[in-house]
């Protein structure tokens, strides 16, 4: 159907009404100019001509196609936020649709991208990590989880590197058992990353400066065996070595139990 829009007109002096006629644009005209505006790298303006399709006929199969688009001429520009939003919603709406992993994959891709340096806050990391599990989860065939995994591991890292940075903060100002928590975080979370043998020698570090020798000895014969030609075991041996210790493993520590279940990498 046609819409109908009115506008005014002066004629012989007088006021009157002026109807204009403007044809709806179809689905699929929209759907075609923002794809070139897309081929044009116009991505704001496909954004837009795909917003329309989605806002004049919703629920319907162009619809979907166009949200998918949106989600795409967004992450593409980028404007991650609006590409977020957009995927949340399409997924919202078409949990079923072969394109949902897809759209999962662009929304991990929007917040993985700005992960920035372990010094700074890591929410977006923690966010790609949750959304790119998801997707193997839910989507374990999909062609997006090999991709999806390595980039797991990438953002496991990126948070075992954060624990770690304000682990070593925490045992440069002596305060030693919010250090040994920021260490217990690397070995309870994120214990295949390569952040393990440090965090187990800063367990070493923190528990002899405290007087936990049990600990400290375990935390070091952990680290022994799991990575016995690591330069941080070595470290770890001489120091237990300065206050007459040696590495042994007292199975009822909170590290013993972690320590069954590393594997080095």
């Amino acid at each position: 159907m046609d819409s109908l829009t009115s506008g005014f007109g002066l004629f012989g002096g007088g006021e009157k009404y002026k109807t204009e006629i403007t044809p709806d644009v179809p689905p699929e005209t929209l759907y075609n100019q923002g794809l070139a505006r897309l081929h044009t790298k116009d991505y704001e303006g496909a954004s837009k001509r795909f917003g329309e399709v989605d806002k004049n006929y919703p629920r319907s199969e162009w619809a979907r196609k166009a949200l998918l688009m949106t989600v795409f001429s967004n992450y593409e520009k980028p404007n991650y936020e609006d590409a977020v939003t957009a995927a949340q919603r399409y997924i919202g709406l078409y949990p079923s649709s072969p394109d949902t992993p897809y759209v999962y994959y662009l929304a991990g891709m929007s917040y993985y991208n700005q992960v920035p340096d372990a010094m700074r806050d890591q929410t977006s990391a923690e966010k790609a990590l949750g959304i790119f599990s998801e997707l193997v989860q839910k989507f374990p065939n999909s062609e997006y989880v090999a991709d999806a995994k390595y980039k797991i591991g990438v953002a496991r890292d990126q948070l075992a590197a954060k624990e770690m940075q304000v682990g070593r903060f925490y045992l440069t100002r002596k305060n030693y058992p919010a250090a040994i928590n920021r260490f217990h975080d690397v070995l309870g979370k994120y214990q295949t990353t390569r952040h393990t043998e440090e965090a187990l020698y800063r367990l070493t570090e923190a528990y002899l400066a405290m007087g936990v020798s049990n600990e400290a000895q375990t935390a070091a014969a952990i680290l022994g065996h799991n990575y016995p030609d690591s330069q941080w075991y070595k470290d770890a041996h001489a120091l237990l070595k300065t206050g007459g210790l040696e590495p042994h493993e007292y199975t009822d520590s909170w590290i013993s139990k972690v320590g069954k279940t590393l594997h080095a990498i």
